[in-house]
């Protein structure tokens, strides 16, 4: 069997939670599946950067035009794009549709948008959702049946097996990128709630109106104890998840969130938002707050700053939780849906 996907977004410098998730099923199928033939396609814009890494030796490069789509048994749009309906059969993931439902964008790439996801949600014989929450989104606001989706959950990145372990700091951290949807500013102001000796570190590259989060953080009276790393690398991540006691994620939308259980499989106790996919995701394993809500934000961050037990409890309900979630997992599951379509 031949296998073709779209491979764009794994050649992101800066992976943001799409580049991760294409990055880890393309490698992961290739090496759960070495006597399957995978064509990793390239985008045009990407097509020089797409010759530095090197490939499993069951996997081969493919230019992919609008016109001109490589011969395969299947085709898998790992982006919610599908720009053709000329193959034997189609799937499409998709990881959430905010762009449609909130005013996190710009109206011409609100409608480039909306356009794409209507076109690959038609074209595809089966979709998969990364979460409930993102698989109701796909039914309500595409009008596609309930029948034609399959949800599969991310996985979780674990720590690596050698990480030097560091006394925890009374740090909060936030992983993410600097957009409104990320609900910063809501962060910053509860932060300016909690003790003295706690600090607030960003880490994440810049996104829609990040000016306006950056000028809200100069205004803050405690801008001394606020740190924006900007995009990180992984070891620098590492260093930050062991260093931190708190990670806060009071995100506005999320189509699953995977820098909560990043958090959580390095056992930092995690705050989140009750809205969208968090709750799926987190289960009892989170200390939930209403992201719309100020206050609640506030009073959340508040407790958990200053309740050490909660802190405790949160951090074994998260460890525990993290282990539900593997790549492994999510590869296996990809290939079921495969196999749905072929055999």
């Amino acid at each position: 069997m031949k296998i073709a996907l779209d491979a764009t977004q794994s050649l992101d410098r800066n992976l943001s939670g799409v580049g991760v998730y294409s990055r880890e099923i393309l490698y992961g199928l290739a090496a759960a599946h070495p006597d399957t033939k995978f064509l990793f396609c390239y985008r045009p814009h990407r097509a020089l950067r797409a010759l530095s890494p090197g490939l499993p030796t069951n996997a081969s490069r493919r230019l992919l035009w609008k016109d001109r789509v490589p011969a395969a048994d299947l085709f898998h749009g790992l982006n919610q794009r599908l720009d053709s309906r000329r193959h034997q059969r189609a799937v499409t993931t998709f990881h959430d549709l905010f762009v449609i439902t909130g005013d996190y964008s710009t109206p011409e790439f609100r409608r480039r948008f909306t356009a794409q996801a209507r076109e690959a949600a038609d074209r595809s014989d089966l979709i998969i959702a990364i979460s409930e929450y993102t698989a109701r989104q796909v039914e309500q606001l595409l009008g596609i049946e309930r029948a034609r989706i399959r949800v599969i959950g991310h996985g979780v990145r674990r720590p690596p097996a050698a990480v030097i372990r560091v006394e925890r700091e009374p740090m909060i951290l936030f992983v993410g990128a600097l957009q409104r949807r990320k609900n910063i500013e809501a962060l910053v102001a509860a932060f300016e709630a909690v003790p003295a000796n706690w600090r607030l570190t960003l880490a994440g590259s810049s996104g829609f109106e990040s000016e306006q989060i950056l000028a809200r953080i100069r205004a803050s009276r405690r801008r001394e104890d606020i740190q924006v790393l900007g995009y990180v690398s992984d070891a620098e991540l590492e260093t930050l998840y062991q260093r931190a006691s708190v990670f806060a994620f009071p995100s506005l939308d999320e189509g699953f969130g995977m820098p909560v259980l990043d958090a959580m499989a390095r056992g930092v106790p995690v705050l989140t938002s009750n809205t969208s996919a968090m709750p799926e995701v987190s289960g009892d394993a989170a200390f939930l707050v209403n992201p719309r809500e100020a206050g609640s934000v506030r009073e959340g961050l508040v407790t958990i700053t200053q309740d050490e037990s909660l802190r405790s409890s949160l951090q074994s309900k998260g460890l525990a939780r993290s282990l539900e979630f593997s790549w492994e997992k999510a590869v296996a599951e990809t290939w079921k849906v495969y196999q749905e379509l072929t055999r």
